[in-house]
């Protein structure tokens, strides 16, 4: 589990493709301190299991589908890169809770400066803008951020300058792909509301169910 509150940006050192995996090496500081195999890392939002270390970077596999599904496979050698290591029990929850499971990429439309702030329009497919709410929030690149704007096939974000000089979001041009993860609590309400019995009913919450229980 991540906040989405950027450690460090890190720079890719390899990008070792085969048919069906990868290896992806990634160059960083902070991310090693007390670093151990099997440690999860979240590599531009991106949840990835530590496989090999040493002073100067981490490594870590790669699946297929997850090339497929995200970003990283855009990503080459001296690519920053945003770092994030799994949240501690005992540390502030400075963003919101966010997986490392990307939904799905979107495209930077446009980057227009507002005085200090720099608005990013992002378009998506449907399947995940239909989870982006204005005021609610978002991951992109593993960044915790809240939508200003969510319109049908776009949203917008305002970025400030120390989320733009902590991280690799800075390095983004119109159109670049990025990876977005949706707030989490959304997609349970969802599966809540259209719970499907074994019968094959759905028992979603209705306005009987909720008379019923004293609601």
């Amino acid at each position: 589990m991540f906040t989405g509150i950027i450690e460090e940006v890190g720079t890719i050192a390899a990008v070792e493709k085969s048919s069906d995996c990868g290896v992806l090496r990634v160059r960083a500081q902070t991310v090693l301190e007390d670093i151990h195999i099997g440690d999860s890392i979240a590599v531009n939002g991106v949840c990835l299991t530590v496989i090999s270390y040493n002073q100067s970077g981490f490594a870590a596999d790669v699946m297929h589908e997850t090339f497929l599904r995200s970003a990283l496979g855009r990503l080459g050698p001296g690519s920053r890169v945003n770092l994030e290591r799994a949240m501690a029990a005992n540390g502030r929850f400075g963003g919101h809770i966010v997986a490392g499971h990307i939904d799905g990429t979107g495209t930077i439309r446009s980057i227009r400066r507002d005085a200090n702030a720099i608005w990013y329009t992002i378009s998506a497919a449907p399947a995940v803008m239909k989870y982006i709410v204005e005021k609610g929030s978002i991951a992109i690149d593993g960044i915790s951020l809240t939508v200003a704007r969510a319109d049908a096939g776009d949203f917008a974000v305002s970025i400030i300058p120390h989320t733009i000089a902590r991280t690799a979001l800075g390095d983004k041009k119109t159109g670049d792909m990025v990876n977005l993860e949706n707030d989490i609590i959304g997609k349970y309400v969802e599966k809540f509301l259209n719970f499907e019995a074994p019968s094959g009913k759905t028992r979603g919450i209705t306005k009987e169910m909720l008379e019923k229980y004293g609601f």
